[in-house]
């Protein structure tokens, strides 16, 4: 995500569109309730600081600082994630695992995912996007749902906006 600026994430509005549309087509789509364990959280948590160490070292994609009150661009920001990571790992992974197997599944999200941020960040940052969407569909199955990677996806987007 974009983190202030001309940037759909600024845009209240904007976020709560995009999410609410990613949400719809993943709840229309047969979106299943993720399980929360511990260890799924853990994961998606240690996931994120990967996620984290890997944009800091990269710094393709530009930050700016938040430019509204940060209570409501953090639950833009956690909103948007959680909805990327329900549509892409969870009813688009599912469907696809069980159509093309494991290896159909991770290339077509990762790929989805980097598409999906072009707008955000531009073609130069599809290598890292690719990467982050391997990573995120990695935890996906290694955990076997999707909470793993939302709370990695939330978790590096909160922590990038903030260094």
């Amino acid at each position: 995500m974009s983190v202030g600026g001309n940037h759909v994430a600024s845009d209240g509005l904007g976020t709560v569109l995009f999410a609410g549309v990613l949400l719809a087509a993943a709840l229309a789509s047969g979106l299943r309730r993720p399980a929360l364990p511990v260890r799924s959280i853990a994961i998606g948590a240690a996931g994120g600081c990967v996620l984290v160490a890997l944009w800091a070292f990269d710094r393709q994609v530009p930050l700016a600082a938040a430019s509204k009150p940060v209570a409501d661009w953090a639950l833009g920001i956690a909103i948007v994630a959680v909805a990327e990571e329900a549509l892409l790992r969870g009813v688009l992974f599912d469907a696809l695992l069980a159509w093309s197997g494991t290896l159909g599944a991770l290339v077509v999200t990762s790929a989805a995912f980097a598409v999906i941020h072009v707008p955000l960040y531009g073609w130069g940052a599809v290598p890292l996007d690719l990467a982050v969407g391997v990573w995120l569909g990695g935890l996906r199955l290694v955990t076997g749902g999707w909470a793993a990677p939302a709370v990695a996806h939330t978790f590096a987007d909160l922590a990038a906006g903030w260094l």
